[in-house]
């Protein structure tokens, strides 16, 4: 049997708070025999896990890549549709096809790019009006569904602008003394990111105990390991401690396969897409076991001799919930900015 005794370092405390909601859930379980099963297809797949480098990912190997995923990752979260339709959602044209969810948003940064501006300029960022930034996330047709939540990801962006005026005024690259100042610790890096960009910091509370995610910061680490090859920029010593990204679809390829099991009234409310508030027993029980169910089939995957970081368990979950069949149970739904 897995327990939930913590298998490393957890510097964030994300497995140690996850932990005691899954001690106390009454709505979500996980299915450790579903887990086994899902290891055994994984195990031949993960020899072959996706790479970062994509084309709709903005990389030249220098500071203006890191800066860019900075912002990437300010802008990370909820793709999906409000209205009744959930096929119709906000989409962008890029490279002769169109794109939808996380990759419309990488897309439409690195078309931003393209035409001319400087994601990764904070004097830019600060100065970013409402219509620069519909534009610069403009859908592929005119009155297409605009991307979800706009106002709050426009102060985002000012949030990172000025964020990083403040911490580095005189420094024309700060992006650079940003990460450089963890001394490659990516778990000293989360901590200084949450403190200086407060939309970063996932941190809810459950019967009245702190429960850290830190999705979005956690990801940041990933993107910038991943843009780097692990190396400059993107080397942290510590990078294993970081734990799977909390969001609202590798939960919902876990619950299909069998892995996440719901309660039947949860289970009613998402089916019938019902919205799920953010910090509610519910939402945090589906985060915490998406983490436990991702760290469990690192460590099935170890016992048959494949070693692999709980990162890139869940990097190879989230490919696969791009590519769904219709008959597959709907994601839950909450408006939050950490997801």
């Amino acid at each position: 049997m897995l327990t939930y005794e913590l298998p490393h370092a957890d510097p964030l405390h994300v497995l140690e708070s996850t932990r005691f909601v899954m001690a106390q859930a009454e709505s979500v379980r996980i299915d450790q025999d579903a887990l086994r099963r899902i290891a055994e297809e994984l195990a031949g797949l993960m020899s072959s896990a996706p790479d970062w480098h994509d084309p709709r990912h903005y990389a030249d190997g220098s500071w203006r890549t890191a800066g860019w995923v900075l912002v990437l990752d300010a802008l990370n979260f909820c793709f999906w549709s409000e209205g009744p339709n959930p096929k119709r959602r906000w989409q962008v044209e890029w490279d002769g096809r169109v794109e939808n969810g996380y990759w419309a948003l990488a897309a439409a940064l690195t078309r931003s790019v393209a035409e001319g501006h400087e994601p990764w300029d904070p004097t830019w960022l600060a100065g970013l009006t409402m219509r620069d930034v519909a534009h610069m996330l403009r859908p592929q047709m005119e009155g297409g569904r605009e991307i979800p939540l706009l106002p709050l990801r426009i102060q985002n962006l000012h949030e990172v602008g000025r964020g990083l005026q403040a911490a580095y005024p005189n420094d024309p690259v700060p992006i650079v003394p940003l990460i450089k100042s963890a001394n490659g610790s990516s778990a000293e890096l989360i901590q200084t990111i949450v403190r200086r960009f407060p939309s970063f910091n996932d941190v809810t509370s459950y019967r009245g105990q702190a429960v850290h995610f830190y999705k979005r910061a956690q990801i940041l680490i990933a993107d910038l390991h991943g843009a780097f090859f692990g190396r400059g920029l993107g080397a942290f010593h510590d990078f294993d401690t970081l734990t799977a990204f909390a969001d609202y679809k590798v939960p919902q390829v876990l619950r299909g396969f069998g892995a996440l099991q719901y309660a039947s009234e949860l289970d009613t409310a998402i089916a019938a897409r019902t919205l799920i508030p953010a910090g509610s027993p519910w939402e945090v029980e589906i985060r915490a076991a998406t983490i436990w169910a991702c760290e469990w089939l690192r460590q099935i995957l170890a016992e048959g001799g494949a070693h692999h970081l709980a990162t890139e368990v869940d990097w190879l979950l989230w490919f696969a919930g791009q590519s769904l069949p219709d008959t597959m149970s709907t994601y839950h739904r909450t408006l939050t900015v950490f997801y």
